[in-house]
C-alpha cells in the first residue's frame, strides 16, 4: 500500500462528505443560491494567493530538479489558470475586481490559508506535501464527480468542468507521485504526522464550502457590533 492509499483512508469519508453537502449538490442541481457561490468565488480567489505562495515553498525544497519544476508551474497556474476562471465567473456574476480584491478573508479561508503557510514554510517536507496535497486530490475527485452530473447552470459548469478535466488530472497525479515519495522517506513516523496534516487540510476544505453556503462572518466586526448569526451548511456526517 502507498502512503497517499493511508491518506485517501483518512480524508475519503471527509470527500463524501463534501459530495452530499448542499453547496456541492446544489453545483449540479442549480439549486445553489448564486449570492453564496459569488462569496465562494471571491474568498477562492483569495485562497490561491497564499495557496500559490505555499507550493513555490514546496518547489524550493524539492529534492529533485523535475519536482522543483512541477510546483513552480503549479503555483504559477494557481495565479494565472485558475484566476482566468474567476475573473471570467466575476464578470458572469456581476462581481467587480477591485470589491473582490478589497475584501476581507472568511474566518474558513484565514484559517486554511494560515495553517497551509505555517506547514510549508515550518514544517519538514513531507508534512507540507501532505497539507497541499487534499486541495489537489478532493477538487480532482469532486471534479469527476460533477462531471457526470453536469449543471443547468452554465457558470456552475464552467467551474465543474475546470476541475473535472484530465489535465488536472494529470498535476494531481505528479503531486501523488511526489507525496508518496517524500512520506516513505520520512519512515512511519513522518508518513503520521503527513497524514495528520491532509486530515486537516480536508476538514479546511469541506469547511471553504460550507462558510459559502452560510455567509460565515467573524462574530464580532469592527466597532465591537456583533454580525448576524449564519444558518448552517449542515454538519460533516
Amino acid at each position: 500500500m502507498r502512503p497517499t492509499d493511508e491518506v485517501w483512508a483518512d480524508i475519503g469519508p471527509i470527500h463524501a462528505a463534501v459530495l452530499v453537502h448542499p453547496f456541492v449538490t446544489g453545483l449540479t442541481d442549480g439549486s445553489l443560491p448564486e449570492d453564496a457561490f459569488a462569496r465562494y468565488v471571491i474568498q477562492d480567489a483569495l485562497f490561491l494567493a497564499d495557496y500559490s505562495r505555499a507550493l513555490a515553498m514546496c518547489a524550493a525544497r524539492s529534492p529533485s530538479t523535475a519536482q522543483l519544476k512541477m510546483f513552480c508551474s503549479h503555483a504559477t497556474e494557481a495565479i494565472d489558470v485558475e484566476r482566468s476562471l474567476h475573473d471570467e465567473l466575476m464578470g458572469q456574476l456581476g462581481i467587480d475586481p477591485e470589491d473582490a480584491a478589497a475584501a476581507e478573508p472568511s474566518p474558513a479561508c484565514l484559517g486554511y490559508t494560515s495553517f497551509l503557510l505555517q506547514a510549508c514554510a515550518l514544517r519538514d517536507l513531507h508534512e507540507a506535501l501532505g497539507a497541499i496535497l487534499p486541495c489537489y486530490w478532493i477538487y480532482w475527485e469532486v471534479g469527476k464527480a460533477l462531471v457526470a452530473r453536469g449543471s443547468p447552470d452554465p457558470r456552475y459548469k464552467l467551474w465543474i468542468d475546470t476541475y473535472g478535466d484530465a489535465g488536472f488530472g494529470q498535476a494531481v497525479t505528479g503531486v501523488l507521485e511526489a507525496c508518496d515519495a517524500a512520506m516513505t522517506a520520512a519512515g512511519k513516523s513522518g508518513t503520521a504526522a503527513a497524514r495528520r496534516n491532509a486530515i486537516t487540510a480536508a476538514r479546511y476544505e469541506w469547511l471553504f464550502w460550507d462558510s459559502a453556503l452560510r455567509d460565515e462572518r467573524w462574530p464580532v466586526l469592527e466597532g465591537g457590533a456583533a454580525a448576524r448569526r449564519p444558518t448552517s451548511g449542515g454538519p460533516i456526517s
